[in-house]
């Protein structure tokens, strides 16, 4: 298993993943043209929230086959003077869970933070219904005791 940098090639995939992850976890109907947007807006740096995020992808050997994914966005954190990464956008295709993918991809941003000076640590946030993924994060060596996450989203 390959863990790349997401190049502009695999935004449609990365897009229709988004677009399967929202409606399997959350039951939710994205727009895959608002998606498409809101992905191609990484890459292109057209907005600055954006711009500061990359995805990584994991890709089969020899079948090119892009088999899970995830955005990383940077968060300023005061208390540690550092950056900290956020894993957002998780999704592997369902005939590669429980195969490694998302620990492989884990393991590829937790090395970059620990060789990188600047870098103090990952986080991440999880549906409270999706327990599956919780299993996944513990067993990688995260907790989730510290913090709850409060939202408030307009409708479009």
């Amino acid at each position: 298993m390959i863990i790349r940098e997401a190049q502009r090639k695999d935004i449609p995939t990365i897009a229709a993943f988004q677009v399967a992850m929202a409606r399997e976890t959350e039951s939710l109907d994205l727009d895959p043209e608002v998606v498409l947007a809101g992905v191609t807006a990484v890459f292109d740096g057209s907005n600055p929230a954006a711009a500061s995020g990359c995805y990584y992808v994991a890709e089969e050997p020899g079948t090119l086959t892009v088999t899970g994914c995830t955005l990383v966005l940077t968060e300023w954190s005061d208390w540690r003077n550092g950056t900290v990464w956020w894993i957002h956008s998780v999704y592997v295709l369902p005939a590669f869970r429980s195969a490694g993918v998302f620990r492989k991809i884990y393991e590829n941003l937790k090395a970059q933070v620990e060789a990188r000076k600047e870098l103090r640590g990952l986080r991440l946030f999880v549906d409270i219904t999706n327990t599956r993924a919780q299993d996944v994060y513990r067993r990688l060596g995260m907790n989730g005791d510290h913090y709850r996450l409060y939202e408030w989203m307009k409708t479009f």
